[in-house]
């Protein structure tokens, strides 16, 4: 059975492996393939426990689980956008375990920061996904997210990586 929960300690190293697979499958071909490479988990890992030790709520980071085990993870917050309007998330990241993509790990996390952005009085959530990732870009649209225009450039290890923002309506907590 899959379970969504708020991410404790322990879960740091699954969720860095999770992350860094996800981003190796995700972006193969649209990221200079050295960079992908070069992640690792332990980096990731020491990352994630210095945030996680200074962490102020303000960050919520979500795992999904099947039989004990970390799926998925999702991190969303308040919207990081300079143009962003009061009562706008951002859901920072979503990846799962590439041999759960398709299973509905994803839109389990995608439901789960729905209700936790109304839980939070967000009135729209937004989110960041690159223009050449048709398979995201797919996922998001089935969850209600449109474009909404904005696009940027994400530099990385010397590729400049088009990106495309985002958005939908939370519903309403009733």
């Amino acid at each position: 059975m899959r379970v969504v929960r708020e991410m404790r300690e322990p879960d740091i190293e699954a969720v860095s492996s999770v992350r860094v697979a996800g981003w190796r499958t995700a972006y193969a071909g649209i990221l200079p393939q050295s960079y992908l490479d070069g992640l690792s988990v332990e980096q990731d890992a020491r990352g994630r426990r210095k945030r996680f030790a200074r962490a102020d709520g303000t960050t919520l980071d979500l795992v999904a689980e099947d039989a004990g085990a970390v799926v998925g993870w999702l991190a969303m917050g308040p919207c990081r956008d300079a143009d962003a309007r009061p009562g706008d998330g951002e859901i920072y990241a979503l990846y799962v375990r590439p041999d759960v993509i398709g299973t509905g790990a994803g839109r389990t996390l995608a439901r789960a920061a729905l209700r936790a952005a109304g839980e939070r009085s967000y009135r729209r959530l937004l989110l960041w996904v690159l223009e050449a990732n048709a398979r995201a870009r797919r996922f998001y649209g089935s969850a209600g997210f449109v474009p909404d225009g904005t696009r940027s450039l994400w530099e990385v290890a010397g590729a400049s990586v088009p990106e495309i923002r985002y958005h939908r309506d939370v519903p309403e907590i009733r």
